[in-house]
């Protein structure tokens, strides 16, 4: 019979966080210096994410960026495709296919984004934790320099971690305005003074400023508090999901080297280190379980396997496996929860290609002006103004026009009888639709209007015609 874990105990730490205290006080965490295989692995990940990251807003296909979510003006560009407010339903459907993905994932494979490629992680863990070891020292270092009174050593090293830390949060707030806006629109609001682009300069101050915070203060709190991944995981996970899970039947019952050898006692491989503990920087103890607080980031099993390599016992007392692998010994991944929301993924996948590929390369919507109904005129014709936005999705100028497709109602354009529209660009017109008064048989008409391209029809609109019945 499989062994039960003895420390699964929810009344010692699963009503509590571990970064708070019993008074309510911020408990800070000042996880150790780790070594080893993942995290070797994990740096070097890292360096990829962050390069592409950083990267991004530079990529452009014919002067175009590559990616964009500019959500001032409702225009995104996700790896060169555009996407309008006329697009909403496909970014619906993007949207879909990547919650569905997380979904997936998280069941599969537990919470391995978190720990490996999310950007709170990447740059807590790879950019800031080491300048502050480089800066500060290990773990007890800076508990010690930060206890101790403001001497000059304490002055110039807080003094030098601020400024990096400042710099850094500053290239962060930029990276992310140059996703908002575009990379050309942030170069020239830094190359401006900061009053001929007010609002941008105070996003630029307010992005920098909020991961400042965070890096330099909030840490681990943005995972435990702020980030709702983490506590939608427990809704998410089973009991087939893989996650960084210690093996609690090789490891129990846990004690000291010394005192197995002064008792001559069978105990389990976990020597009691408390290593694990020492290096997770959201403070947890592992071998209490699956926690909402831990982030997957294999700290526990690199400093677990350097110990079980010391005390000559084999390495993954801690290690990447499920509930039921460790209590079974066997591991299922495909379960049946996997293939349904992969089926349902791969239909969302399909029908968003199927909605991409039958897009119109225009988009037309037409609205009544506003404040008005219609006009009567000494001719006797009654008239409607409309407004009209296109949009143009494509890389290319192009020329519309609009006709009436109602009997005896004609279109006049103001201005251009051809609206010109630049590439990539939203257009509004205005227009008149037009109607003998004494044809008018209803007070409201609905009325089909064609827009054209090089004479062939790009969209069909549908409207009302507002009129007196005479």
């Amino acid at each position: 019979m499989a062994k039960k874990n003895p420390h699964l105990n929810p009344a010692t730490f699963r009503d509590a966080l571990a970064t708070v205290q019993d008074d309510g006080n911020r408990n800070w965490v000042y996880p150790k210096k780790v070594k080893g295989y993942f995290y070797k692995y994990r740096t070097y990940f890292s360096w990829l994410l962050l390069t592409i990251l950083f990267a991004g807003p530079f990529i452009k296909v014919d002067g175009r960026p590559w990616l964009l979510f500019n959500i001032f003006e409702r225009k995104f560009i996700i790896f060169g495709a555009v996407f309008w407010p006329q697009d909403t339903y496909l970014l619906i459907f993007l949207l879909l296919i990547f919650f569905v993905f997380i979904i997936l994932f998280t069941v599969a494979f537990g919470r391995v984004w978190c720990g490996w490629a999310c950007p709170q992680t990447l740059f807590m863990e790879m950019v800031f934790r080491k300048i502050e070891y480089l800066i500060e020292g290990d773990a007890n270092q800076q508990r010690a320099l930060n206890a101790q009174p403001w001497t000059p050593e304490k002055i110039t090293k807080k003094t030098i971690k601020i400024t990096i830390f400042s710099l850094i949060s500053l290239m962060i707030g930029h990276l992310v305005m140059a996703y908002l806006i575009g990379i050309d629109q942030v170069v020239e609001i830094v190359s401006s003074p900061p009053t001929a682009h007010m609002p941008g300069f105070i996003g630029l101050i307010a992005f920098s400023g909020i991961f400042m915070f965070v890096f330099t203060w909030f840490r681990e709190q943005a995972c435990l508090v702020v980030c709702p991944y983490g506590r939608l995981q427990g809704v998410m996970l089973d009991n087939n999901s893989i996650n960084v899970m210690y093996d609690y039947i090789r490891g129990e019952p846990r004690a000291p080297i010394r005192k197995i050898a002064e008792e001559n006692a069978d105990k389990g491989d976990c020597v009691d280190c408390s290593l694990c503990v020492q290096v997770c920087p959201t403070g947890i103890d592992i071998r209490n379980g699956i926690q909402m607080e831990c982030v997957n980031c294999t700290a526990c099993i690199d400093a677990c396997d350097e110990v079980m390599l010391k005390v000559d016992r084999p390495v993954g007392l801690i290690r990447y496996a499920s509930e039921n692998s460790i209590k079974e010994g066997f591991q299922k991944l495909f379960t049946s929860k996997v293939k349904i929301y992969s089926v349902i993924l791969s239909l969302l996948v399909a029908a968003f290609v199927t909605l991409l590929a039958t897009r119109n390369d225009i988009s037309a919507t037409v609205t009544r002006f506003p404040g008005m109904t219609y006009q009567e005129r000494e001719d006797g014709m009654v008239t409607n103004l409309y407004q009209i936005t296109l949009i143009n999705k494509t890389y290319d100028p192009q020329e519309v026009s609009l006709k009436s497709l109602a009997e005896g109602m004609t279109v006049e354009i103001v201005g251009e009888q051809l609206w010109v529209l630049e590439p990539q660009s939203k257009f509004e017109g205005r227009f008149f639709l037009v109607r003998k008064q004494g044809e008018v048989t209803v007070n409201q008409e609905k009325v089909e209007l064609s827009l054209l391209h090089l004479g062939e029809e790009i969209d069909h609109i549908k409207t009302n015609f507002t009129a007196p019945v005479k």
